[in-house]
């Protein structure tokens, strides 16, 4: 798994999405036990907070130092530097797995079989994302062609398994469930610009170039977004599974 949000790591962890109580609501009941979680790549630590009110203990790991320097300090969270395919965890150590936006950049077989390993029986790996964001008819094509025609050739291929909801990476666990909702919040043109500095394909974009392409965007996004606040919605989407 290559490090694509090093270089942003403050941004990411100022603006980057909050996953909705909805979604925690979904997956904590499905989860008998209560005594272990691993967070695979935490990030800035936003799923390994919540996971740790719920848990004795969280592990939370990334292969990202900056992203990890950006976590909170929690008594009962541990963060490290580790990929999502080999750990240094016991076998059948954790009661919960959780991969939010970041399973698409793993070795998927390599994962999945790590997975298995740590959970206990009965264990629950799920995983998650979000898609593009939806504003409005006025500011939706814009977003789509920055998205799709801007940063076409910056994305790495692996990206498009977000827009496919995950349904061509292998998921060999039992009992799966599914989930689809719409997050709507709140949110400012300023915090969205600074949200869509945080993608990968930005950064990719201003290294080869040396111009952030968020700075072209900005003006006409400003202007058609208007004063305030407006509402935005991701489709957030998931899927959970059993270790038998």
């Amino acid at each position: 798994m290559l490090d694509r949000f090093s270089a942003q790591a403050d941004l990411y962890a100022r603006y980057r999405l909050h996953y909705p109580p909805a979604l925690y609501a979904w997956l904590l009941p499905r989860v008998t036990g209560r005594g272990r979680a691993w967070d695979c790549a935490t990030g800035n630590g936003q799923v390994a907070a919540v996971l740790a009110r719920h848990f004795g203990h969280v592990e939370a790991t990334d292969i990202s130092a900056a992203q990890l320097a950006h976590a909170p300090a929690l008594a009962n969270v541990r963060y490290q530097l580790s990929p999502a395919e080999s750990t240094p965890f016991a076998a059948e150590s954790f009661d919960l797995i959780t991969v939010g936006q970041a399973v698409h950049w793993f070795a998927p077989e390599a994962f999945n079989q790590e997975a298995h390993r740590v959970l206990r029986p009965g264990g629950v790996l799920a995983e998650w994302g979000y898609d593009l964001a939806t504003i409005g008819p006025d500011l939706d094509p814009l977003l789509r062609e920055f998205h799709d025609d801007t940063l076409g050739p910056y994305w790495d291929a692996h990206r498009w398994h977000i827009s496919e909801r995950y349904a061509r990476l292998p998921f060999p666990f039992a009992q799966v469930e599914t989930l689809e909702l719409a997050d709507e919040r709140q949110l400012s043109a300023e915090w969205f610009l600074n949200y869509l500095r945080t993608w990968s394909s930005v950064v990719k974009y201003e290294q080869q170039h040396g111009r952030n392409p968020v700075e072209a965007l900005a003006p006409e996004l400003t202007r058609l977004w208007g004063p305030g606040n407006r509402a935005v919605t991701f489709p957030v989407f998931g899927r959970l599974g059993r270790k038998e």
